[in-house]
């Protein structure tokens, strides 16, 4: 056995005893949202970006704020309004002044975009040239600002969220920018008894200090890990014919045919792909199986389907559709 197995190998049970150490960690501040957490663990480690969408007050800034301090990084929180700028995003050159000699040169200032999360808060309440200005770092994790490109340093990951009820005074993403984004996670209202323990543990005293679980250069070892991992012929082709099913041609399922517009792309397969590895990963498995294209099948296609006129009028949703294409698959 070489080395570079027994690494891998090493790793792969590092990967998947930080993932019970995080869920923990996260427990102890986060009720419930076991999927949510489960989901956003695997685009993490999956160096995938993450959309949350959900109503206000459902604790979806303080499970970011909470992984970014169980990993250790460096996290920042930009409030997207309608008046912020892409500078404000990326940063901007200032003019700066020499006191001893009097020259004046041009310095590069960082904006927030310069961290390793990046929490994009309501994300759709600012204009769409804004909202672009994520697309460069989302996709090749650079930033490109007065001609000068400048490198994101590892790990960068965006987070954001999105209300799905309130429309007054918002902008929808852009396909192009959906489709940057891994996962859509849909967060929903807590049981019960869930809230019961919500309201009871946040009414008194103060909520318990997360410690960091894992180093930074430890949590980028165990993202390349999960790239090298392998995937049979049998998950790809799984991905791709789900992928394809959405897709309202002649290789399309029938209820793709009659309620979808437009269908996935071929990100969606790729990360069909890696989801399900991630998945494998941090549960201890080397080796995906077909079945580990499930848990984020939802998570992965949701945005990147449009319903057509005929489902938006009859009220058909999305996530009923594709559940509809998993069984055919």
């Amino acid at each position: 056995m070489s080395d570079t197995t027994q690494d891998d190998e090493a790793l792969l049970r590092r990967l998947a005893e930080a993932h019970d150490e995080l869920v923990e960690a996260i427990g102890t501040v986060i009720v419930g949202q076991k999927e949510v957490v489960e989901l956003m663990l695997a685009a993490l480690f999956a160096q995938g970006h993450c959309l949350f969408v959900g109503v206000p007050g459902l604790a979806k800034t303080l499970l970011v704020a909470t992984t970014a301090r169980a990993l250790g990084l460096d996290f920042k929180r930009v409030q997207f309004t309608p008046d912020l700028m892409p500078s404000d995003i990326t940063g901007t050159d200032v003019l700066e002044e020499d006191r001893a000699t009097g020259r004046r040169s041009m310095r590069f200032l960082q904006g927030p975009v310069f961290t390793n999360l990046l929490l994009a808060d309501e994300i759709n309440r600012t204009p769409p040239k804004t909202q672009a200005a994520l697309l460069q770092a989302m996709q090749e994790r650079q930033v490109t600002a007065s001609g000068h490109t400048h490198t994101l340093e590892r790990p960068f990951q965006v987070f954001a969220t999105q209300n799905p009820i309130e429309q007054e005074g918002t902008y929808p993403l852009p396909e192009a920018q959906l489709d940057r984004f891994m996962f859509a996670i849909d967060v929903g209202y807590p049981s019960e008894a869930e809230e019961l323990e919500i309201v009871q543990r946040t009414t008194v005293g103060t909520l318990p200090e997360v410690r960091p679980m894992l180093h930074r250069d430890e949590l980028i070892a165990l993202q390349d890990l999960v790239r090298r991992m392998p995937a049979s012929s049998d998950v790809v082709r799984r991905a791709v014919s789900l992928a394809r099913a959405t897709r309202p041609g002649p290789e399309g399922a029938e209820a793709a045919r009659s309620w979808i517009s437009w269908g996935a792309g071929p990100r969606a397969s790729q990360y069909l792909v890696l989801g399900a590895k991630v998945w494998a990963a941090l549960r201890g498995r080397e080796v995906p199986a077909p079945s580990d294209i499930d848990p984020v099948a939802l998570a992965v296609l949701r945005h990147r389907v449009v319903l057509n006129f005929q489902a938006e009028a009859q009220g058909v949703q999305v996530d009923a559709i594709l559940r509809e294409l998993m069984a055919e698959v």
